[in-house]
């Protein structure tokens, strides 16, 4: 009950003191709830329907559409606060990155960030090239009560570069100069953002082969140094080098960068796959026996050593490489097998919270909808992580004993729905309704939390 109180007060701290910077605090607290609990999908209206209905409130819609547009909402602050708040962020002693980007598909042809973007993954009676955002992701990778989870952490919206320069009005944002980045720039910013904040912490980063190259690795590489690794899928047609050998008393010339040279992963696939062992791994939810070898190499597209891991299956193999020489096959596998995770969120944020739903079209309401949501996401996840018990998953399915995202959506459904949540929500009337006989609970009472009465912005039914 108390957790969401304690993960929402320091982020109503974020707001600023001023009149309107309370107001927004106090709007900020229902609204955050309102797209974590299961109610519908996280439109606009149907938050201001679920404000109403749920938390019983009679909210002024044009204020509230007004604090859904508004540019004045901390996200840097509350985002560096929700950081805080994630209990043991390291696993085995450093940060777990996923990266990865995704398409918001949208119908509605004047909505901030939308162009045609290719999709990979369309099927065969969609379009190649939907109308759609393109948002780059980054999360932490983090076991929670015994599984896997990708808390989103920064996005940033990828605009093209034809639309930046054809001066498109979707393409803007009002009284900002709209520059382009690469999705790997983009990605990089991120990164040492998280670096800073994360002082002194070891950060690696999982994404796939189109991150996973130097564009991404020598920029982050040359600001955090050696603290900073890669961990991604190898392409079949990268060329293998043997690491260099030592160097003898008396050779001329300079000392060579690259050994001999072994050939592509396929052809080292072929040769190496009598050598490989089984390994017990915790995969996809259950511990698996995974049949896979290792050897260290010299990589030309990064320049440096990394360390790479044949997994086999019966007529198929895959190899994945980290930059970090101290990981095990265990850890590499496990690592790469946690990134799914991250597509997991994609359809967390869009389909289960509903931002792919949301038709705004102002480029601040656009943004801070998609904060909204992932911040919903990130907040659900914490929600798990600070529960005294494992939750059970609701809906039973053969080979996933685990519990799901929703099923945390649900449980703070139970929190919202049951008669003390307003005392720890913020409705003052209740609140003060609820708490008058508990002399213990009184300090509360003088909480800014608390303090919500009737404001221009918020009129409170009374009972």
């Amino acid at each position: 009950m108390f957790i969401l109180r304690n993960i929402l007060t320091p982020l109503q701290n974020e707001f600023s003191t001023t009149t309107l910077g309370r107001q927004r605090s106090r709007w900020f607290v229902y609204v955050l709830p309102a797209f974590i609990v299961p109610f519908t999908n996280s439109i606009s209206s149907n938050i201001l329907r679920s404000l109403n209905t749920l938390f019983g409130l009679s909210v002024n819609r044009r204020r509230f559409y007004t604090f859904m547009a508004s540019n004045k909402l901390p996200w840097i602050k509350l985002w560096h606060g929700l950081w805080n708040m994630i209990p043991n962020p390291l696993t085995d002693g450093r940060l777990l990155i996923a990266l990865d980007d995704f398409i918001n598909p949208k119908t509605g042809r004047k909505i901030f960030g939308c162009a045609h973007f290719f999709d990979h993954a369309a099927k065969a009676n969609q379009s190649k090239y939907p109308w759609a955002q393109n948002v780059v992701l980054v999360g932490l990778l983090k076991r929670i009560k015994g599984r896997w989870a990708c808390l989103p952490l920064a996005h940033r919206f990828y605009l093209p570069k034809k639309a930046i320069a054809s001066k498109s009005d979707n393409m803007t944002v009002p009284g900002e100069a709209t520059l382009f980045q690469t999705k790997l720039e983009q990605a990089t910013e991120m990164l040492v953002q998280l670096a800073d904040h994360f002082a002194g912490m070891p950060i690696t980063v999982v994404c796939d082969s189109w991150f996973g190259n130097n564009g991404l690795f020598k920029p982050v590489r040359e600001y955090l140094g050696d603290s900073f690794h890669l961990l991604s899928r190898l392409r079949c047609n990268t060329v293998l080098y043997a690491t260099a050998p030592k160097r003898t008393s008396g050779q001329r010339g300079r000392p060579r960068k690259y050994g001999n040279r072994l050939g592509t992963p396929t052809e080292m696939a072929a040769r190496l796959k009598t050598k490989a062992s089984s390994h017990r791994v915790f995969l996809y939810g259950h511990f698996r026996e995974v049949s896979a070898t290792t050897n260290v190499v010299m990589l030309k597209t990064l320049k440096c050593p990394v360390r790479v891991v044949w997994v086999f299956r019966k007529t198929q193999w895959t190899a994945f490489f980290s930059t970090d020489l101290d990981l095990s096959i265990k850890q590499i596998i496990e690592y790469y097998g946690a990134r799914w995770k991250i597509e997991s969120g994609f359809k967390e944020i869009k389909q289960e919270i509903g931002s792919s739903k949301s038709q705004t079209r102002n480029a601040y309401a656009v943004i801070n909808h998609v904060n909204f949501s992932m911040m919903a996401a990130t907040v659900t996840w914490i929600y798990g992580a600070r529960l005294e018990n494992t939750p059970e998953r609701r809906h039973k399915v053969r080979g996933r004993n685990s519990f799901a995202f929703s099923d945390l959506r649900h449980i703070i459904a139970k929190a919202a729905l049951s008669e003390n949540f307003d005392a720890v929500c913020g409705n003052y009337l209740k609140a003060l309704k609820n708490l008058s006989s508990t002399p213990c609970c009184a300090w509360l009472l003088e909480s800014t939390w608390y303090n919500f009465g009737e404001t221009s912005d918020t009129k409170i039914h009374k009972d």
